[in-house]
C-alpha cells in the first residue's frame, strides 16, 4: 500500500438514485478498495435510492456527523456521483454543513436539469404516480426509508435546477470540482444505448443519462471520454463493468480517475 490518496481528512462517497450502498453489488465497483489500497479512509453515505435531495441530504448530514464522530476529523470530502451531487450541495448550503467540508466533487451530476426530462414531465401526471406506486414500493423492501419516484423525476428538470443553483451557491472555504463524461455514440454501452440516443438528440453530448453541459460546475475538470474514442457512459464512471475498459489508446480503468482526484487533493494538503 502507497501513500498517494492518505489525504488529510476522510472521504465520503455519495451514490446516485436508483440504487443504494449494498455491499453486493457495490455502486462504486472497485473504486473504493483501489482508494483504501493507496491510503485514503473511504466511508459511504448512504442515503436513499430514490429520496428527494432535501431527505437525502438530511440523511447524509446524519452520516457526516457519524464519520466525523469515529474519525476524529474536523471535515470530509464529498465525492458524489448523479444526483449525489444534489445532494451534497444541498447539505453544505441549505443545511449548513459547509464548515465541515474539505471539498465537493461532483461526478456527472445534473446541476442545470435536463431538457429531456422536461419533455417527460408533459406526460400526465397519473403515469408519474403509477410508476411511483411500483419504484417506491421496490425501493422500501430494498430499505429506503421514504422513496419518492414522482417528486425525484421533478428535480431533474431545468426549472427545478435553476431555482435549485439560486438557493444553494457554492460555500466559501469549500473546494468545489466537477467532472462530465461522454458516450462516443450509442455503441459505448449496452445498458445506456437507447437513453444516449434520446438524449443526444434533444440535448447533445451525454453519457447515457446526463449531458455534459448539464455536469458542468464551480471548478469543471472536463470530460471524461475514455480512450481511443470510446466514450465513458454512467455507468462507467462507478466501475460497473468491474475491469478496464478497452480503447484505441490502450485500455482505461476508471478507478484510477478517482485516484487521480484523490491524490491531487492530498498535494494541496487536504
Amino acid at each position: 500500500m502507497d501513500t498517494d490518496c492518505a489525504t488529510r481528512y476522510p472521504i465520503l462517497l455519495i451514490h446516485g438514485t436508483g440504487h443504494r450502498d449494498w455491499k453486493r453489488p457495490g455502486y462504486w465497483g472497485r473504486i473504493p478498495d483501489l482508494l483504501r489500497r493507496h491510503g485514503a479512509a473511504v466511508f459511504f453515505g448512504g442515503q436513499d435510492g430514490w429520496g428527494t435531495v432535501e431527505e437525502n441530504a438530511a440523511h447524509l448530514a446524519r452520516r457526516v456527523n457519524e464519520v466525523l464522530a469515529r474519525t476524529g476529523a474536523e471535515k470530509l470530502h464529498l465525492i458524489a456521483h448523479s444526483k449525489g451531487g444534489l445532494d451534497a450541495r444541498y447539505l453544505a448550503s441549505s443545511l449548513g454543513y459547509g464548515d465541515r467540508l474539505a471539498s465537493l466533487t461532483t461526478v456527472a451530476t445534473p446541476h442545470h436539469g435536463s431538457r429531456t426530462m422536461d419533455a417527460l414531465q408533459r406526460l400526465p401526471r397519473w403515469v408519474f404516480r403509477l410508476l411511483g406506486v411500483f419504484v417506491n414500493g421496490f425501493y422500501r423492501l430494498m430499505g429506503d426509508k421514504d422513496p419518492d419516484f414522482s417528486s425525484v423525476c421533478s428535480q431533474f428538470t431545468t426549472a427545478w435546477a435553476e431555482e435549485f443553483n439560486r438557493q444553494n451557491p457554492d460555500v466559501p472555504g469549500v473546494l468545489y470540482q466537477s467532472c462530465a463524461g461522454a458516450m462516443s455514440g450509442f455503441r459505448s454501452d449496452v445498458f445506456l444505448w437507447w437513453q444516449n440516443l434520446i438524449i443526444g438528440r434533444v440535448e447533445g453530448e451525454n453519457d447515457g443519462l446526463v449531458t455534459a453541459r448539464s455536469a458542468r460546475w464551480t471548478g469543471f475538470r472536463g470530460v471524461w471520454r475514455g480512450t481511443g474514442g470510446r466514450g465513458l457512459s454512467h455507468l462507467d464512471q462507478i466501475d460497473f463493468r468491474r475491469r478496464p475498459l478497452r480503447g484505441g489508446d490502450g485500455p482505461l480503468d476508471p478507478p484510477q480517475l478517482y485516484v487521480s482526484l484523490v491524490s491531487e487533493l492530498r498535494a494541496l494538503g487536504l
